[in-house]
C-alpha cells in the first residue's frame, strides 16, 4: 500500500471511526446497564426475608401444641427455587419476594376425613395454585386475631394465582359461613364429602392411634347399645350428618359456589375428580392421568415422580391406616340411622354419592 498525504490519512482514519461509532456506544449502553442492574438487584434485594413487623396492640402469633408457629408445609415450587438459586448463586429472597399475600379466593372447608389432604397435595401441582400447607383454623379458633393476621399466613401468589386453605372443621362450624361471607362473599368453597360411616370409622382410627385406651367404637357410636339410640353429640357420629351442616352454609353461599368431592372417586379416579375442581376453581386442566399411580400398599393414588425428584410424593405414615374390626350389626345401624340424612343430602346438592 503506498503512503498517502497527512490530509488523505485523516480524513480515512476520521471515516473508520465514524462507521465503528454505533457499534461503539451501543457496547458502552448496554455495559452501564448491566453493571446497573448488579448493582441495583444488590441494593434492593433484601438478604433474607424480613419478618412482618407486628403492631404492639396485636395478639401474639399462635402456637400449635408443639410450641411452633403456624406454617406452610414444604412447598414444591419453593423448594424449586431454591434448588435453582443455589445452582445459580442467587439468594432465595429474590423467588419469595415475589407476589404479594391476598386472603384465599378459595377455601377446602370439610371434611375431616374425607380427603381433604389428599385434594390439597393433589391442588399443589397446578402452577396457578398456591395453597398454606397447615390449617390455619382461623374462622373456627382464631377469628379474633384479624383478617391481616389471617392474610399474612398464605402464601405470596402472582397475578393469575389462586390462594387457597383448608381446615375441614370449617364445615361443621356454626360461625364460619358467616365469618367467610363477610370476608368475600365470592369466596369459592370446596367439600370432600365421604360415606358417613366409613368417614366415621376412619375419624375414631385417627384418635386411637393417638390414644389406645379410649372406649371402643361400639361403646362411642351409641347412647344404649340395647336400644341402639345412636350417639349424635360424638363428634365422629355428628360430622356426618352432612345434610344438617350444609344448611348453614346455603344461609349464606348458593349452591354454586360450593363443590362438593366426592371422597370415594378422588380415590378410584382422582384426575376425573381433579378435572371437575380444575373447571370449578377456573384453572386450565394441568392436573391430569399422567400425575397419578395407584399406591397398593396405601389403597390410594399416590403423585408419579417429579422431574429432579428421588421418589414419588404419597401422602404421611398416617394416611391409609388400617380400620379395626367393627361388629357388622354396628356398621349396619349405622348406615340405617344416615340414610334419611344421605338422601336430603343427595336432594340439596343435586348429586348421588352413592353411598346406600
Amino acid at each position: 500500500m503506498g503512503c498517502c498525504s497527512w490530509s488523505a490519512c485523516f480524513h480515512l482514519g476520521y471515516w473508520r471511526a465514524q462507521s465503528k461509532a454505533p457499534l461503539l456506544l451501543t457496547m458502552i449502553i448496554v455495559l452501564t446497564y448491566f453493571v446497573y442492574c448488579l448493582t441495583g438487584c444488590s441494593e434492593t434485594m433484601p438478604s433474607s426475608l424480613p419478618a412482618s413487623p407486628q403492631r404492639r396492640d396485636s395478639p401474639p402469633r399462635l402456637e400449635d401444641g408443639a410450641g411452633r408457629y403456624p406454617s406452610a408445609e414444604p412447598d414444591p415450587i419453593a423448594e424449586d427455587a431454591a434448588g435453582l438459586s443455589a445452582l445459580a448463586g442467587w439468594n432465595i429472597s429474590v423467588f419469595n419476594n415475589y407476589g404479594s399475600k391476598k386472603i384465599p379466593q378459595a377455601v377446602i372447608i370439610g371434611v375431616k376425613k374425607g380427603g381433604t389432604r389428599a385434594l390439597l397435595e393433589f391442588l399443589r401441582i397446578h402452577p396457578d395454585v398456591r395453597a398454606v400447607g397447615a390449617e390455619p383454623h382461623f374462622f373456627d379458633r382464631n377469628y379474633d386475631r384479624g383478617l391481616d393476621w389471617y392474610r399474612n399466613l398464605m402464601p405470596r401468589t402472582l397475578e393469575g394465582q389462586i390462594t387457597m386453605e383448608k381446615t375441614p372443621s370449617y364445615f361443621v362450624t356454626k360461625e364460619a359461613p358467616k365469618r367467610i361471607f363477610s370476608m368475600s362473599k365470592d369466596t369459592k368453597l370446596i367439600v370432600v364429602v365421604r360415606n358417613p360411616v366409613t368417614r366415621a370409622i376412619s375419624d375414631y382410627t385417627q384418635t386411637l392411634s393417638k390414644n389406645p385406651g379410649v372406649p371402643s367404637f361400639q361403646m362411642l357410636t351409641f347412647k344404649n347399645i340395647s336400644t341402639g339410640l345412636i350417639d349424635t353429640s360424638w363428634s365422629a357420629i355428628r360430622i356426618g350428618i352432612y345434610a344438617k351442616h350444609l344448611e348453614n352454609w346455603l344461609q349464606y353461599f348458593p349452591l354454586s359456589k360450593i363443590l362438593f368431592v366426592s371422597g370415594e372417586r378422588l380415590v378410584s379416579d382422582p384426575a376425573g375428580e381433579m378435572g371437575r375442581v380444575q373447571d370449578f376453581l377456573g384453572l386450565k386442566r394441568v392436573i391430569t392421568d399422567k400425575h397419578f399411580y395407584f399406591n397398593e400398599t396405601k389403597g390410594f393414588p399416590c403423585l408419579k415422580k417429579p422431574e429432579g425428584s428421588s421418589r414419588p410424593r404419597c401422602l404421611g405414615k398416617s394416611k391409609g391406616r388400617t380400620h379395626p374390626k367393627i361388629d357388622m350389626d354396628v356398621v349396619l345401624r349405622l348406615k340405617e340411622f344416615y340414610r334419611p340424612f344421605n338422601l336430603k343430602f343427595y336432594q340439596m346438592t343435586g348429586h348421588d354419592f352413592g353411598w346406600e
